[in-house]
C-alpha cells in the first residue's frame, strides 16, 4: 500500500533539500514528487519558490527517521502521521478577488430568476452572506444602483452543473418539477467524464513539459558552468 504524501508536498521537499542530506530520489518517493522537481528547487531553478515547511514539527517525520535516511541512501523515507484531511464545510466558498466584485450580480440574477433557492444555498454557491443577500433582495445594498442580474455561470462564480443541480433540488423541495434541469443533470454525466479525463491528461501534459523545462534549465547551467571552468 501506497503511504500517504506530506500535506505541503513542495514546501516538505523545499525544507528537506535545505536542511538534510537525504537524496534527491528520496526526497522525491516521501514527497510523492519528480525527482527532476526536487533537482529544479536544490538549483534554484523552480519558477516559484516554496517556502520550507518543517515535516519534523509537524509529526510527519522524525529526526531519527531522516539520519535513517542520510545513513543510507537507499533507504525509503516512513511517514510517522499522515497528514490530517483539511475540508472547508463551514462558511462562504472562496471566490479569486478578480471575481468578487461580480457576486452582487450573480446573487441578484439568482433571487430573480429562482426565488425557490434558499439564502443559505445561494451563500455556498457563491460564496457570500445572508446579509449582502438580503441587501440584494431589500435594494438597501450601498451599491443597488449598479447591480445587473447577470448569469453567475458566465461569471465564473459557479459551474453549470452546480447551479443546474441546486436549481434541480430547491425546486424538488419546492415542488416544482424542473424536467429542463433533470434533463441537463443526466445527460451530462459523460460530458463530466470527458471533462475530468481531459483535464487529467491536460495535468499529465504539464507535469511532463515542467519536467523536461526544470532538467533542460539544469543541464544549460551546468554547461554554462563547464564552460565558465574551463575558460579560468
Amino acid at each position: 500500500m501506497t503511504q500517504p504524501t506530506p500535506l505541503m508536498p513542495h514546501a516538505t521537499a523545499s525544507w528537506l533539500v535545505d536542511s538534510t542530506a537525504l537524496s534527491f530520489e528520496q526526497i522525491a518517493e516521501f514527497c510523492g514528487l519528480h525527482i527532476l522537481e526536487v533537482q529544479a528547487m536544490a538549483d534554484d531553478l523552480a519558477s516559484s519558490k516554496y517556502t520550507g515547511r518543517d515535516p519534523v514539527r509537524s509529526g510527519e517525520l522524525t529526526m531519527a527517521e531522516i539520519e535513517k535516511g542520510q545513513a543510507d541512501p537507499s533507504y525509503s523515507l516512513k511517514m510517522q502521521k499522515a497528514p490530517a484531511q483539511v475540508s472547508r464545510t463551514k462558511g462562504p466558498r472562496y471566490t479569486p478577488v478578480s471575481k468578487r466584485q461580480d457576486k452582487p450580480d450573480g446573487i441578484a440574477w439568482v433571487l430573480r430568476n429562482h426565488p425557490e433557492i434558499s439564502d443559505a444555498a445561494i451563500g455556498k454557491l457563491i460564496g457570500t452572506t445572508r446579509n449582502t443577500i438580503t441587501a440584494i433582495r431589500d435594494r438597501s445594498h450601498w451599491n443597488i444602483q449598479n447591480i445587473q442580474p447577470k448569469d453567475p455561470v458566465t461569471l465564473g462564480l459557479c459551474s453549470q452543473r452546480e447551479l443546474d443541480a441546486l436549481v434541480a433540488k430547491a425546486a424538488k423541495k419546492a415542488g416544482i418539477v424542473d424536467t429542463e434541469a433533470d434533463s441537463r443533470l443526466g445527460s451530462d454525466r459523460e460530458a463530466l467524464i470527458e471533462e475530468l479525463r481531459a483535464e487529467r491528461q491536460a495535468h499529465i501534459k504539464a507535469a511532463g513539459e515542467a519536467a523536461q523545462e526544470a532538467e533542460a534549465a539544469a543541464w544549460l547551467e551546468a554547461k554554462r558552468a563547464a564552460e565558465a571552468a574551463g575558460e579560468e
